[in-house]
């Protein structure tokens, strides 16, 4: 199957940020089994992210204020990358997505210039719910000019396809996934995590401490299902669905609800197998509904 011009054998690929950058489950799953990875974030330059405690487990998934902590690109490109190169299940076909992000347009357009240069990355996913500084403090993905503005230049620039990563944060997802393909992204990817707040009732205070952080895993997944469906109807690109996912038929699911593939993020925490067992459980479910192109699954739930 094709997704935004990039050919995966199957459809489930391990979302950014819950995969390091993938060489670091060469040896725990199958990689040969799942369509490819995201690796974590990069940005200009190296950051430490956020001060501990950064990462809390709640009753049906986990928050997280990680703060984007990554060796930066050039790191990447130099030692990182060709071990990626040298995974044989990504010389069998396995793609690896490098997600990108910055604080301005410039720093976006930094990485994407970097990585043009180097090989083994199929395709850049733009995390688009990082705060612009130029404007204040606001969330690229939360407001459709500037969104608008980041998408088209980052792809003037880039030489792979562009996927943009959206946040679920914002009042209308149709509005913010159309924006992002008329500025010319070849697929959208959602949904990011939801701004949470957790407190601890016996110190009064935040259980993590970059006080607000974003919360994942199964407890989203029927908002993400939601917004999936408004994004697909909204355009006519390709979407990547996430949120929750943690079995063959939650896959389903967000392919019901107009996804061309899916990502699985937080299940891996729980089982780092996680994303080998859905992409094999969505074989084997098909093969028992008499889904000969798993495509058939898109958009055909009867709402």
């Amino acid at each position: 199957m094709t997704i935004a011009g990039v050919q995966l054998r199957n459809p489930v690929i391990a979302a950014s940020g819950t995969f390091g950058y993938g060489i670091e489950f060469d040896e725990i799953l199958s990689l040969d089994k799942i369509g490819g990875f995201v690796v974590k974030g990069l940005s200009p330059e190296s950051m430490s992210g956020n001060p501990t405690p950064r990462i809390i487990q709640t009753k049906a998934g986990m928050m997280n204020a990680i703060g984007l902590q990554n060796i930066g690109v050039r790191a990447f490109v130099q030692d990182t990358l060709p071990h990626i190169r040298a995974i044989k299940a990504v010389k069998n076909g396995t793609v690896a997505i490098a997600n990108i992000f910055g604080f301005q347009i410039g720093d976006y357009l930094t990485v994407i210039r970097e990585l043009n240069e180097a090989e083994g990355i199929s395709a850049y996913e733009l995390n688009a719910s990082c705060p612009n500084t130029r404007h204040g403090g606001m969330v690229f993905g939360m407001d459709a000019g500037l969104l608008y503005e980041l998408v088209y230049k980052c792809k003037l620039a880039s030489t792979r396809p562009v996927i943009v990563k959206l946040s679920p944060n914002v009042t209308s997802i149709a509005q913010i996934a159309r924006s992002a393909a008329d500025a010319g992204a070849d697929a959208v990817s959602l949904v990011n995590t939801f701004l949470s707040l957790a407190i601890d009732p016996e110190t009064r205070r935040p259980r993590i401490a970059n006080v607000t952080g974003g919360l994942s895993g199964p407890a989203i997944k029927p908002i993400a299902v939601r917004l999936v469906h408004e994004a697909s109807r909204a355009v006519q690109i390709p979407v990547i669905g996430m949120g929750g996912i943690s079995s063959a038929e939650d896959a389903v699911e967000f392919m019901l609800a107009g996804a061309s593939a899916v990502q699985v993020g937080t299940a891996s925490y729980t089982d780092p197998r996680a994303v080998e067992n859905i992409a094999t459980g969505l074989q084997k479910w098909c093969k028992e509904h008499n889904i000969a192109r798993v495509s058939e699954l898109t958009g055909k739930a009867e709402l």
